[in-house]
C-alpha cells in the first residue's frame, strides 16, 4: 500500500482519569489487518523481551470461524487495539465536561510490517474473521494512542486477567511492565524479574534452562523456580538482601548464581537432564534444594554471600543420598521410595527437603 493512503473511520473520543482517550469505532473485521498486527512474544538477540501475544490458538480460530460462517453469527466483544502516534483524531464537536466527543481517526495505511496499530486483546476474533469465507464482518474496536509497548503490555495483562490465560505468559511480561497491577500480580512481580535473570543472564547456571513462552525448550519448569524464589524471599536466604533502601538484586542473583552453580557441579550428571530422567530438575528437586539453600545461607550466615565453593562443599556430602536419576530414596524404616515416585506435590517436596535438611545437619552443619 502507499505510505500516503489514510484510512478515516467515523469514532467517539472519551477522556478516562483526565489523561487517558479511548476510542470506539466500527470497521468490517476483514480490514482490520490492514491497519493493525500481532505483536508476537519472543526474545531479540540481547535476550530482552519483545512483544506479549502468545501464538495464534488453531483450534479456537477454527471454533469462531465455523460460528462466523453460520447465518446467526455476532460478536459484541469489542476488539482493543493500540495504535501509534501516527494516528490522529479529528474532533467534530468541542470538548465537553464528561460528555463524548465525536470525530474521526485518522489511520494511516502502510506496509504489512509497520502498521500503526497493534491487536492487544482478540487477536483469535480477528484471526478467525481473516480466514471465515465471508464477505465481510463488522466488529466495534476500542482504542488507545500510546508509542509505549510497555503501556500496550500492561492492558494486555489486565485485559487478560480474569481469562484462561496461560501463567507462564503473564509472568513472562510482568517484569517489563511499571503500572499499578491487580495484588496477585504485583506479588510475583519481583519474583519474576529475579526468573528472568536467572534464564537469560549468561553468567546464570540456569541460562535458557528455564521453561517459559519464549524458551519452550527449557527443562525446568517456571513455576518450580518461582516457588522456590518466592519461599526464599518470604523467609529465607533472599529475604535479608530486602531492605527499605534496596531491593538487593545484584546480592540475590549472587548469591543464586553461586548456589545453583554449586549443585550443577555437584550434581552433573543430573543437572542437564529433563524431569522425566531427573528429579533434580523436577519440582520436588527444586524446591527441596531451594531449602537447602536456606539452610547453607543460615549456616554461613556471618558470610554475605557464600561462595560457589562453598556451597559445594556443604552440598557434596548430601550427594550419595540423593537419588535424582537411579535407585531409591531411602526416607526410613518401611520408606523407601524409587527415585521417580516422589512427585511435585506438597507432601513428597516436604519429606525430600526434610530428609535432605536432616542429613545436611547430621553430616555437615554439626561438624
Amino acid at each position: 500500500m502507499s505510505p500516503h493512503k489514510t484510512l478515516e473511520v467515523p469514532a467517539i473520543a472519551i477522556r478516562q482519569a483526565g489523561k487517558h482517550n479511548l476510542y470506539a469505532f466500527a470497521i468490517d473485521g476483514k480490514q482490520l489487518h490492514d491497519i493493525a498486527q500481532v505483536s508476537r512474544l519472543a526474545r531479540t538477540e540481547k535476550e530482552e523481551i519483545e512483544g506479549y501475544q502468545r501464538p495464534e490458538v488453531v483450534s479456537h480460530i477454527s471454533e469462531i470461524k465455523t460460528y462466523l460462517e453460520s447465518p446467526e453469527a455476532m460478536l459484541p466483544n469489542a476488539i482493543v487495539v493500540a495504535f501509534d502516534s501516527r494516528v490522529t483524531f479529528k474532533p467534530l464537536n468541542a470538548d465537553g465536561p464528561g460528555a463524548a466527543r465525536h470525530g474521526h481517526l485518522v489511520i494511516p495505511q502502510v506496509d504489512d510490517h509497520n502498521h500503526p496499530g497493534w491487536i492487544v486483546d482478540g487477536q483469535q476474533r480477528a484471526a478467525a474473521i481473516r480466514d471465515a469465507d465471508i464477505e465481510g464482518f463488522p466488529v466495534f474496536v476500542t482504542a488507545f494512542i500510546t508509542d509505549s509497548v510497555a503501556q500496550q503490555r500492561e492492558q494486555f495483562i489486565l485485559v487478560n486477567s480474569t481469562k484462561p490465560l496461560p501463567k507462564g505468559l503473564i509472568y513472562e511480561l510482568l517484569p517489563s511492565t511499571d503500572a499499578l497491577l491487580p495484588l496477585k500480580f504485583e506479588k510475583k512481580r519481583f519474583p519474576t524479574h529475579l526468573l528472568e535473570r536467572l534464564n537469560f543472564d549468561s553468567r546464570s547456571p540456569l541460562h535458557r534452562m528455564i521453561q517459559t513462552p519464549t524458551t519452550p525448550d527449557g527443562i525446568i519448569k517456571d513455576n518450580s523456580i518461582l516457588r522456590m524464589l518466592e519461599n526464599s524471599l518470604n523467609d529465607g536466604a533472599l529475604c535479608r538482601f530486602k531492605t527499605g533502601d534496596t531491593d538487593g538484586t545484584d546480592n540475590m542473583l549472587e548469591l543464586l548464581f553461586n548456589y545453583w552453580g554449586a549443585a550443577a557441579s555437584v550434581f552433573a550428571e543430573a543437572w542437564h537432564l529433563p524431569p522425566k530422567k531427573s528429579r533434580l530438575t523436577h519440582g520436588v528437586g527444586i524446591m527441596s534444594l531451594g531449602y537447602v539453600m536456606d539452610a547453607i545461607c543460615d549456616r554461613h550466615r556471618t558470610e554475605l554471600i557464600p561462595s560457589k565453593e562453598t556451597f559445594a562443599t556443604d552440598l557434596e556430602p548430601l550427594k550419595p543420598h540423593c537419588s535424582w536419576t537411579t535407585g531409591y530414596w531411602n526416607f526410613g524404616p518401611g520408606m523407601q521410595r524409587k527415585w521417580n515416585e516422589v512427585q511435585n506435590t506438597s507432601k513428597d517436596i516436604q519429606l525430600v527437603a526434610n530428609y535432605l535438611l536432616v542429613k545436611y545437619k547430621n553430616m555437615v552443619w554439626t561438624k
